[in-house]
């Protein structure tokens, strides 16, 4: 498991030409999301810190994943990827007519719901809540098709409106003492 300290920080990899979290150790993580999407600052950012306020929000990401059934790897690199998603990409319109209505859900920054198009269902971590719609990357490793044209993979981000998810319920472990 990862766990963020202060040899961590942000850049943006001109050759590449996408952002880039360097985790000390030789490790760099490369963020999913297309340059782009990105706030202009963001590209021109040549090493920035990796804020306690990262710090905070790495943690409840990887927190609101408790019931996914993903391994740890796939866990942190979902947290990192709404970490950068949080700070640096540019707001994005909602897409609902994707997604059935259903009984609607009031999500909190962090929470796993579920969406259902004609072709599945998936779960979403939201990544912001603005009231009326939030955020929401896909946390399943499947991908899952949104019409007979456009498909998302994991960790990409969708804007919906918030009567079109739900909670998810998930199987969280529960550990019992046995006792006599």
């Amino acid at each position: 498991m990862l766990n963020p300290d202060n040899s961590w920080y942000w850049r943006f990899d001109i050759k590449r030409n996408m952002l880039m979290l360097e985790l000390g150790n030789e490790l760099l993580f490369c963020v999913s999301i297309p340059t782009k999407k990105l706030f202009e600052e963001a590209r021109s950012i040549s090493k920035q810190v990796f804020t306690v306020t990262d710090v905070a929000a790495y943690q409840a990401f990887k927190e609101g994943m408790d019931a996914l059934t993903l391994s740890d790897a796939r866990k942190s690199e979902l947290a990192l990827n709404a970490v950068a998603t949080y700070r640096f990409q540019k707001p994005m319109m909602t897409k609902s007519w994707f997604f059935t209505p259903q009984v609607g859900a009031d999500p909190h920054w962090g929470e796993v719901v579920m969406l259902q198009t004609d072709h599945g269902r998936a779960r979403f971590i939201v990544v912001e809540n603005d009231g009326n719609s939030s955020l929401c990357m896909l946390a399943d490793v499947t991908p899952i098709a949104l019409d007979n044209n456009k498909v998302m993979n994991f960790s990409d981000t969708i804007r919906v409106m918030n009567n079109r998810m739900t909670s998810y319920l998930g199987t969280k472990p529960i550990n019992f003492a046995l006792v006599g």
